[in-house]
């Protein structure tokens, strides 16, 4: 069998989510199943790092997909005429796009439904695409998969789908993201906050990600204990972030904010390790990756109460309305000066992390991928 799989986000040293979560699966998947040929669609030179086996063949294909036109014209020009030249079986396409124009079995993974949920931020005309065709590729799609229940369910709900066609296949941390001793927290703490003990949020500066909540809280937190802890916050800029640094100059703690912009995966696990919790409070979430990431480190989470977060954290994170500023300074409170509880959920989360396994979701994206080959 020929797959084909859009491989536009695996990009070297850029890795966020979809290409995460494309290179942790299909790692796995060509690696396992050495009878198959697997045929990777590239926008861009690539890195060898992403040819995973023999069995893998790379393609660059024009244009670079990064701009609605070019969505357009890649998906349904660029990989049509490539799933035909190179007689593919199936298309597999990790970040949801696909080909309209090919009569091939195609599989979409769907990460969220956000921009019907939450516009700002969004442009009017990644809006308007969005819109228009994504409800079109559910339709498509030969079968669908979504990274929790509540974005299936969601796909169901504003999509009219057949629950039959959606399965569900989850993120999972990198082994990267493990617990580390004392010796190594300190000198995370060391570089990247000041040699002080630390709250970190992990992610794009982006309005959906309620960052303007999360400085105010912490500013109200510190208020409150006096302490000399700090706010890490890792990721870059996406879109417009004015709000947040208007937040960010009215805050009497603004000192104790550090933003490191992107940083190095290994620097990301370090400080997402050394932590004393992770703060991630957005309004709107398919998964929530950072949640997961915590744990596997066996820090605790608090998180938002909505949308896909309280299936991902379980009873081990800690559930607050992304609406109310105190009750995350709350929450940020109980976890410095309740030692028993701050211990619970450590444990809680160094249970919870076991759910999640990325050979147990390389096999269930493999499973989706054969049925929707069946159906050729």
């Amino acid at each position: 069998m020929r797959i084909a799989v859009n491989a536009r986000f695996l990009l070297a040293n850029k890795l966020e989510g979809i290409g995460r979560y494309t290179y942790e699966t299909m790692q796995r998947i060509t690696r396992n199943h050495p009878e198959h040929e697997f045929i990777f669609l590239f926008d861009r030179p690539f890195s060898n790092e992403f040819v995973f086996a023999d069995n893998v063949k790379p393609i660059i294909l024009f244009p670079q997909a990064r701009h609605p036109f070019l969505y357009y014209w890649f998906f349904n020009f660029s990989v049509t005429n490539a799933l035909k030249k190179h007689k593919a079986d199936v298309f597999v396409s990790t970040d949801g796009y696909l080909s309209l124009r090919t009569n091939i079995p195609q599989l979409a993974v769907f990460h969220d439904l956000a921009f019907l949920h939450f516009k700002q931020g969004i442009n009017k005309l990644e809006h308007w695409y969005y819109n228009t065709f994504f409800p079109k590729y559910a339709q498509k799609a030969t079968r669908l998969v979504a990274v929790s229940n509540y974005t299936k369910q969601d796909i169901i709900n504003q999509f009219n789908i057949n629950p039959n066609k959606i399965d569900v296949v989850y993120n999972a941390p990198s082994n990267g993201f493990k617990p580390i001793d004392a010796n190594l927290k300190s000198q995370a703490r060391q570089r990247f906050a000041d040699n002080c003990p630390y709250f970190c949020y992990v992610g794009a500066m982006h309005p959906r990600k309620n960052i303007e909540t999360l400085l105010k809280a912490f500013d109200a937190y510190k208020t409150s204990t006096l302490n000399n802890f700090k706010l890490v916050i890792v990721g870059r800029k996406a879109w417009q972030s004015s709000g947040i640094e208007n937040t960010y100059k009215q805050m009497k703690y603004q000192q104790d904010v550090i933003f490191t912009g992107r940083v190095a995966e290994e620097d990301l696990y370090q400080i997402t390790a050394a932590a004393h919790a992770m703060v991630y409070i957005p309004f709107f979430e398919g998964f929530g990756l950072p949640i997961i990431e915590a744990m596997a480190c066996d820090v605790p989470v608090i998180t938002s109460n909505v949308t896909s977060m309280p299936e991902v954290a379980g009873d081990a994170g800690i559930l607050v309305s992304p609406d109310d500023a105190n009750q995350v300074t709350e929450a940020m409170i109980k976890l410095t000066n309740d030692k028993d509880f701050y211990e619970q959920k450590k444990i809680a989360s160094a249970k919870r992390k076991l759910d999640f396994n990325w050979d147990v979701s390389a096999l269930k994206l493999w499973n989706s991928i054969e049925k929707a080959a069946a159906l050729k």
